[in-house]
């Protein structure tokens, strides 16, 4: 029977941790050998490195630190994050090496076997069950077996829901939405009542002060003209069906309303006194939510679809801005709320509890901040 050694058998013990319990996929590096660098943008822990390389004094470490922040550099590029903290576990120590190193990034720890976990409280702090689970009652072959069989049972119930999650559906909020907008349209230009919908309807900052706030709603569902409408549904169709494929019905609708309202804040907050219109704020922040969700299934995704998003973004910004008679800050504030907004509620098949208490709590503070500035601090 083959037999392992001390290094093989924490180094499957920790992957089986962070792929099964914690949520980890590895990421694919060229060139980089006895050690494995795994990824989960939604944990505390944006990467963990276990080396398993032996690291025989401190001039080795330095370059091996140095090395991985060049890594993490390139990771940070592909994959937006600012700060992206470390987790450097080493399996092999020369006797000389001083981990007591001070980055603010990366946090290092020697785990030689399970029992090494009790000597590094913050690891507790951030998987409270690591020692636990990193505990097998299988031996040699058996452990292997055990471990493998979990990370594949694993990796093919990850490939079922996102199988699920990319499947097309039949986009029923979408239509519903696009129904809605044509419908008031219509009935406006049949019997002649567009510009009585935008003067009842309409965002505009002082009538909206004065207590009808229902404003900063209705707003998202008139349209001005043909063109604006056929723009702004033809918009909505193309990046709805895909948002509320991966958000789910009642969760889309949520970003949808959210983003909108975000937007006719920020207008009557920037753009005072003005007449605003349309559903391009509300738009914007599916774009938003769509840019979100890129970013988190890029590994399924690679940058295809922030490629495709951010360009769209940029391009209709400038356009705004250049361009008369478009209310860009609603387009500004949809887009920032539909970010927000998708960050709070989470996919259909992924929720990440940290990100999303954050998402709430980022929501709430900006619509709080809009409220605050646009009927106590400002009030007209």
């Amino acid at each position: 029977m083959e037999q392992f050694d001390s290094k093989d058998v924490i180094v499957m013990k920790l992957l089986h941790y962070f792929i099964t319990e914690e949520n980890y996929n590895p990421v694919v590096l060229h060139g980089a050998k006895n050690e494995i660098w795994l990824e989960n943008m939604m944990s505390d822990y944006k990467i963990v490195r276990i080396v398993s390389n032996y690291i025989h004094n401190n001039e080795q470490l330095n370059f091996d630190t140095f090395r991985t922040k060049k890594i993490a550099k390139s990771i940070k590029k592909k994959t937006f994050n600012v700060n992206m903290h470390i987790l450097n576990i080493f399996i092999d120590l020369g006797d000389n090496v001083d981990l007591n190193v001070k980055d603010k990034n990366i946090d290092f720890v020697y785990l030689k076997n399970v029992k090494d976990v009790k000597k590094y409280d913050f690891l507790y702090e951030y998987f409270p069950d690591i020692e636990k689970k990193l505990t097998f009652k299988e031996k040699g072959m058996n452990l292997f077996l055990k471990i493998t069989d979990d990370i594949n049972k694993k990796n093919i119930n990850e490939a079922k829901k996102v199988e699920e999650l990319f499947r097309p559906k039949k986009p029923v909020v979408t239509y519903a939405l696009i129904a809605i907008n044509v419908l008031i349209f219509l009935i406006g230009m049949l019997f002649n009542l567009n510009g009585t919908f935008i003067n009842l309807f309409a965002n505009y900052g002082p009538y909206i002060i004065d207590g009808e706030y229902y404003r900063l709603f209705t707003s998202m569902f008139i349209h001005g003209n043909v063109l604006h409408i056929l723009f702004n549904m033809y918009a909505l169709y193309l990046l709805g069906q895909q948002a509320e494929g991966f958000f789910g019905k009642g969760k889309f609708l949520l970003v949808y309303l959210l983003s909108g309202l975000s937007g006719s804040l920020l207008s009557i907050l920037l753009n005072q006194g003005a007449v605003s219109v349309g559903a391009s704020g509300a738009i914007f922040g599916i774009m938003g939510a769509l840019l979100y969700f890129g970013y988190n299934y890029r590994v399924y995704l690679g940058d295809t679809l922030i490629r495709e998003i951010v360009p769209v973004i940029l391009i209709n910004l400038v356009f705004g801005f250049t361009v008369s008679g478009i209310d860009n800050f609603a387009h500004i504030g949809g887009l920032v709320g539909g970010i927000t907004t998708a960050m709070a509620v989470g996919f259909q098949t992924r929720y990440g509890k940290v990100d999303r208490i954050n998402g709430i709590i980022i929501t709430i503070m900006l619509f709080a901040f809009l409220i605050f500035m646009n009927f106590i601090y400002t009030g007209f």
